[in-house]
């Protein structure tokens, strides 16, 4: 039971706070929205027994990604994207897409749990050190690929950084 509750509280803190990221004016808010849907989903993650998405998912996207983010909406001119208009002119398309969602929800509803033929649920894994197995097969078998990735990284945020720093001379 409080598995439940815990996951209807990171759940709805996820979609309101998604929710808050497609509609605040100011990036950098919508940024720190971001982070905290991140966390919400990385909070469902380690509920559903996968340690080493949620260490994935703070790590990389919450630490790593949002900071690029950061620096990308520093770098850019703030003023001229406050002056564009908020919404596209697709608000229909969304409201289709919205009406879609909320009537699948009600069928849902309606007809109960029984008519979603999901599969049989998982059980929690036996072996709890599944984080420590799947480091040792990425940092053994797949060294090499997991340090290119890091130097292809390395090199596009330096390259941002002097592209930034030219722009601004």
């Amino acid at each position: 039971m409080l598995a439940q509750s815990v996951f209807l509280i990171l759940a709805v803190v996820a979609l309101s706070s998604g929710v808050m990221v497609i509609t605040r004016r100011n990036p950098v808010h919508s940024v720190i929205w971001l982070i905290v849907t991140l966390f919400s989903v990385g909070g469902i993650f380690l509920l559903q027994y996968a340690q080493f998405l949620f260490a994935v998912q703070i790590i990389l996207y919450v630490g790593g990604i949002m900071v690029l983010y950061l620096f990308v909406i520093m770098l850019i001119r703030v003023e001229t994207v406050a002056k564009q208009a908020p919404y596209s002119r697709q608000w229909a398309i969304g409201l289709g897409a919205v009406l879609v969602l909320a009537c699948e929800l009600m069928y849902g509803v309606y007809k109960g749990v029984e008519s979603f033929h999901l599969g049989t649920p998982s059980r929690p894994p036996v072996d709890m050190n599944n984080t420590e197995a799947v480091a040792g097969v990425l940092y053994n078998n797949y060294m090499l690929p997991v340090e290119i990735a890091s130097l292809l990284l390395l090199v596009a945020m330096v390259g941002a950084v002097l592209m930034a720093k030219k722009r601004f001379e």
